[in-house]
């Protein structure tokens, strides 16, 4: 056994409360090393600072967001300060120990959007599914026929519900930002929402490396670009696959076919066939033909044809 897993192991039952890093710093959460050892870093800022920036990028206040594998709700009590008192959280996670802890930190944070806690998993459809409890901690618990080698075996199963975005959409507000982490079963994840996925909410997801090919198949059918969310938002170009930390926003190919942008930066310029136009904030503007926003604010794109 590596001092790694050792020291998570004799530390799983410590449940300490952690208040989150500018500009969430309103939230405080209940963790454990059960959701992973880093959460018991000096600061929570180097917990996952990549999630937490996407989370200022893209939440907005009024969202409504829906947290889809939530741990112990990193994700959803940032977007609850972000999203402000006019905003929804909803946290899904199917592991009961998790489920404690979102519930008593939801308690005890009053100030942002309310964050409601649904027990279950999602997938491709509603059913009963088994749901491995990982050895090493519960951040790598997954369903059945899905999982990583980080998980390091298997602790327990238990028996949970699965429910498909559609259906919570029949039952929940729309959302405005999705975030998806779910140990490699997040194809079927997307592939449980279509009517969600019409709907164009921005979309955070952790994609497994023999899910990268298909996840973007789905999120291009449905109008989306792909990003790799690990990047600054002046850095990034879409992807043809779906990255890791996979950033997805709809709408933007549309943009860019009518606009014929072969490079766009925000607050810099846009250079097109005909000339260059400024790039007022949020907005793009093609030659005084073309203006509408900018859904990512700061992005950057290349078109093979015109470079």
């Amino acid at each position: 056994m590596s001092l790694r897993s050792a020291l998570e192991q004799t530390t799983h039952r410590i449940v300490v409360q952690r208040r989150l890093p500018p500009p969430f710093a309103g939230a405080r959460i209940h963790v454990t090393t059960e959701g992973g050892l880093r959460y018991l870093a000096r600061t929570m800022a180097r917990t996952d600072p990549a999630l937490l920036r996407l989370t200022a990028e893209v939440v907005r206040p009024g969202s409504t967001v829906w947290d889809i594998g939530a741990n112990v709700g990193l994700f959803s009590f940032a977007a609850a300060v972000a999203a402000g008192p006019d905003g929804r959280v909803l946290a899904v996670e199917p592991d009961t120990v998790m489920v404690g802890l979102l519930r008593r930190s939801a308690t005890a944070n009053r100030s942002g959007a309310p964050v409601e806690v649904l027990p279950a998993a999602a997938s491709d459809k509603v059913s009963v599914a088994r749901f491995h409890i990982a050895r090493r901690n519960r951040a790598t618990n997954h369903l059945d026929g899905f999982g990583t080698s980080e998980a390091g075996g298997v602790r327990s199963t238990q028996t949970v519900m699965t429910v498909t975005l559609d259906w919570l959409a029949a039952r929940f507000p729309a959302p405005d930002v999705i975030k998806i982490d779910v140990e490699q079963a997040e194809r079927a994840v997307l592939a449980g929402g279509p009517r969600v996925l019409a709907l164009a909410p921005t979309i955070i997801c952790e994609v497994a490396a023999p899910n990268s090919g298909s996840v973007w198949d789905i999120l291009n059918a449905r109008g989306y670009t792909v990003f790799d969310g690990d990047l600054p938002e002046r850095h990034r170009v879409p992807a043809t696959a779906a990255p890791f930390n996979t950033l997805a926003i709809a709408g933007l190919s549309a943009t860019l076919s009518r606009c014929s942008v072969i490079y766009c930066a925000h607050m810099l310029a846009i250079r097109s066939r005909n000339g260059i136009s400024r790039c007022a904030r949020g907005e793009i503007g093609h030659q005084g033909k073309c203006r509408m926003r900018c859904e990512s604010h700061a992005w950057m794109a290349q078109l093979r044809q015109f470079t």
